[in-house]
């Protein structure tokens, strides 16, 4: 059985962690950069030895995708969550700004790079598929949040 590699919502991004010590006032820290990003077409493109996280694209995040790609410099956002142990454990990769700040709150690690230009171009042919998100807001009722004066 195969498995899905790239279609028209879904792309598995591999990848390395490399850590690097260091010092932060008296203490040492790892700090950890994302390296050697491999963006397989076909299962023979894919490494073992590389970290693997599907890149998932959804309708309801479109306004989100078109704000990055809009950017200067758009981005992809890895999240991981940080063990006892400052090991990191790789939860998912995601091209929304919003959902990968989300995670910052708490008790993860949210890193990003550059988006290559093979994503964009594919994140931009799923705008054009499915269309624009516009925010529509709702109309108000007339006199909806006022006093009546009455």
């Amino acid at each position: 059985m195969t498995k899905t590699i790239k279609d028209p919502q879904y792309w598995l991004m591999q990848f390395d962690l490399e850590a690097m010590e260091v010092d932060v006032g008296r203490w040492k820290t790892k700090r950890w950069s994302i390296v050697n990003l491999n963006l397989p077409h076909t299962e023979e493109e894919c490494s073992d030895t590389q970290i693997s996280l599907p890149l998932e694209l959804f309708k309801d995040e479109r306004t989100d995708y078109r704000f990055n790609l809009s950017s200067r410099d758009p981005h992809l956002f890895f999240i991981f969550e940080v063990e006892d142990d400052e090991a990191l454990k790789p939860l998912q990769v995601t091209a929304s700004q919003t959902h990968a700040a989300s995670f910052m709150d708490g008790d993860y690690l949210v890193q990003s790079i550059s988006m290559p230009l093979a994503v964009q171009a594919w994140m931009e042919a799923f705008i054009g598929r499915h269309g624009e998100l516009l925010e529509v807001r709702k109309k108000k009722r007339r006199g909806a949040g006022r006093a009546s004066g009455n």
